[in-house]
Order: structure tokens, then sequence, then C-alpha cells
């Protein structure tokens, strides 16, 4: 049944917010997730999956949980050295993956032409998000500051591949974080996402991969390794990398965990800390190759250790602990609880395509979670798609337009402008 979550406990967020003249109430109830075999699948965007194996999100809302960490892009913009700027820019690109610790459920595909809004004023930023195709699916974002400080954003089309026991989802698409104070353009792609043990086991999620985050203005730039789990798990959740200039010059090490915390420290520190570390885990790596055996689920480590923090780091960034009863509802954090939140009068300010509408979600939100509302969606997409065929009619998108990023030359989604106007005319009807 239901669990109520206390928006008094909320660190960050606060319990009230003034959005257009609205007074908002944050958070609300969440109904604990049915017991479900493990095929849940976490950001994993072109599966059709029943009901049961979803959370009650649509990805548009799932990667508006970039924003949870704003602050480290305002810090950003506060500081006037360019490689503290590249750290606050470092930390900020992987607090963005994580939410994803834990996260099991898949979030619902969104329909073509479904969008989101999220305007938070305490902590300065408004985004406006639009699915823009659906063969391949795409959705794109662009999230501006409320005092013209920084935009924010990206296109995202997770490319699949299915290991036996495991679904990758390789991130496609490009972030662009353009601090406008400072002229600096800084671009990344995500890690890859992992969730294990999809037929048999718990599940569990893994990021890993090298992430480059370039200051086009500057030569800058951070390479971040999520490093894997390996056979033992002493790698699990581990993110090491360092920040060097444009002549290569490696100027600080960035160390720590996406799941808890990110540090800086001086390389020759991190060095001597190092062959120190080596040393101690000789022999043990050995006894625990005597013991190493194989099985049909992929375990996640049971032994986690916390990051070990080098003397003389920096701390960059730190996870917001969850809601107590965030275990029983889809492993939300704080941020996730309040998405799709829906307060009286605001469906005369919201676009007719925002999430917050769609009825599959909001019955799974309310603890239904028979397929009919999904079923009658995907139905009427389908229908809206053959008549587009017939008709020799291609798609409009509203928001954005496909065009160049500037800064990579790759292929990306561009914000057009005018969806805070709230001329919502000739929108599609697809609830």
């Amino acid at each position: 049944d239901a669990l109520v979550f206390d928006s008094s406990s909320q660190k960050n967020n606060g319990s009230v917010l003034q959005e257009n003249g609205i007074k908002k109430h944050r958070c609300h109830c969440i109904p604990a997730p049915h017991s479900i075999s493990s095929v849940c699948i976490s950001e994993l965007s072109k599966i059709t999956m029943p009901i049961a194996f979803n959370e009650p999100l649509s990805f548009l809302q799932r990667i508006t949980e970039y924003m949870e960490h704003t602050y480290l892009i305002n810090r950003a913009c506060s500081l006037s050295d360019s490689i503290e700027r590249m750290q606050a820019v470092a930390a900020f690109a992987v607090s963005a993956v994580a939410s994803q610790w834990d996260r099991t459920g898949k979030p619902f595909n969104p329909l073509l032409g479904e969008t989101y809004e999220l305007t938070r004023e305490e902590q300065g930023f408004r985004l406006v998000s639009e699915q823009v195709s659906h063969h391949p699916p795409v959705s794109a974002f662009h999230a501006e500051s409320l005092t013209g400080d920084f935009v924010f954003h990206g296109s995202i089309y997770p490319k699949l591949k299915f290991w036996g026991k495991s679904v990758e989802a390789e991130p496609k698409g490009t972030i662009t974080l353009e601090l406008l104070k400072h002229s600096e353009t800084y671009t990344w792609s995500n890690p890859y996402c992992c969730v294990h043990n999809i037929i048999l086991g718990k599940l569990w999620i893994e990021q890993y991969g090298t992430v480059e985050i370039v200051n086009h203005s500057t030569g800058d730039k951070c390479v971040l390794n999520f490093k894997p789990c390996g056979m033992f798990g002493k790698e699990l959740h581990k993110v090491e990398g360092y920040i060097q200039d444009k002549s290569k010059k490696k100027l600080c090490v960035i160390y720590g965990k996406w799941t808890e915390c990110m540090w800086s420290v001086d390389p020759q520190a991190y060095e001597t800390h190092k062959k120190s570390e080596k040393k101690d885990n000789k022999k043990q790596k050995n006894e625990e190759l005597e013991g190493a055996e194989n099985d049909d689920a992929d375990d996640m480590p049971e032994v986690q250790e916390t990051v070990s923090v080098i003397p003389g780091s920096t701390l960059l960034w730190r996870i917001d602990s969850r809601p107590p009863q965030s275990a029983v509802m889809y492993n939300f954090t704080n941020f996730a609880m309040c998405l799709n939140e829906l307060e009286h009068g605001m469906e005369a300010v919201l676009a007719p395509t925002d999430c917050r509408f769609r009825p599959d979600i909001r019955a799974m939100e309310n603890g239904d979670i028979g397929n009919k509302e999904k079923e009658r969606l995907e139905e009427k997409q389908r229908a809206a798609r053959k008549e587009r065929a017939k008709n020799d009619e291609e798609w409009s998108t509203r928001w954005f337009q496909l065009g160049t990023n500037p800064y990579t030359g790759s292929q990306d989604w561009i914000y057009s402008g005018g969806y805070f106007n709230r001329n919502y005319q000739d929108l599609p009807d697809i609830y």
C-alpha cells in the first residue's frame, strides 16, 4: 500500500515551491512496487514490457534528474579559476548519473511529442524536454539558469546490447554545458550503464567507460574512468581521472565513487598513495584468487568499501541520503519523488503533452499495474503513425530542431525557444 513521504524531511528541495504563481507542496504518496521477476531494466528506452517492470516516471523525467545537483553548476559559475570550474563541472557530470544507483525499474518510454517541464526557483533553473523521435527513440532537453548564468542541454538516445545475463546501454548523444559569465562551453557523454542478472539473481547496476569533458574555450580536459566491477568487486562504482591543460600537463587527480562522493588531489600525492596501496593489496589478492567461484548469477559483491580519502584531498561532491522509505518506493531519491507532482492549478500552466498528464504513469503511481491505459496509448500512437504515413505527412517537432552542435560538430537537437511563452496551440493529442 501507499507509503507517504514527508516533505518536511527534505534537505535541499524545501516543502513548498512557488511556481508560476502556484504554491506546490512537495512530494506525495507512491505505492510500493509489486514483487516482480528480475527483468526490470533501468534507463533503457527501447524495450516494451509489462507495466509491472516500470517505475512511475517517464524517461523524460528520468533525464531531468541530471539537475538534482545543480548547485555544482552554480558553484562553477561563481569560481574565478578555470581548473576549479572544471573540477565542479566534473563533479556535476558524475553526480548526474548517481540517481541510477539501485534504480532497477524501467522508466516509461516517452510518446512521440511528449514533453516535460520543471522549474526550481530555489535551485535557480528551469527545464523543458521533448521526445523528438520514436524510431530511434531520442529525448532532447534544455535547461537554463533563472539568473542567466548557464545553459545546459543535450539529446539522449541509449543504444542497447544484450549479453545474455545483462543488458548494456551505450549513452549515445552529447551533453553541453555553457557557463555564460565565463564564455566557456563544456561537452561530454555519459558512461555505459549495465544492468546485471536480467534472467537470474538480484538485479544490480554498474557504470563504466571513459568520459571526456572538454572545455572548448581553454583546451582543458577532464578524463574520467568509470571502472568496471572486476572479478572481486574491488573497483565497483569507482571513478578515477585527471584534469589536464591544453599542453596535456596533469594538474590534478579526481577520484571517488559515482554512488557516493568525488575528491580532488595533487597528482604527486595521488601517485604516492597508489604505490603504498598496491603493496597492501598484492597479498590479499593472491588469497582471494584461491577462493574464486563461478555461478549462474552475476552477483554484486557484498563487500563495498567506502572511498579511501588521500590526505590533502578536497571534497567536490557528496551524495544526499535518500528518504527512509526509498527502498520500497522504487529506490527514488528526494528529487525523483517529486517529479510527477500535479498540484491544483498546474493544469492551466503546463503543456497538455506534459508527462504529468500521462494516464498510464498516473495509474501506476496510484497502485494500478493493469495494462489497459498503457495499451490504449500505444495503440493510439500506432494509429497516428499509420495516419501520417497514409497522408504522406512528416512528424514535426515543436520545441527542438535537428541541427549541428557548434562545439563538437556532431548532430544534435537544438532548443528553438518559445516554450515558456505558453503558446500551446497545435500540439498533438497524444493522451
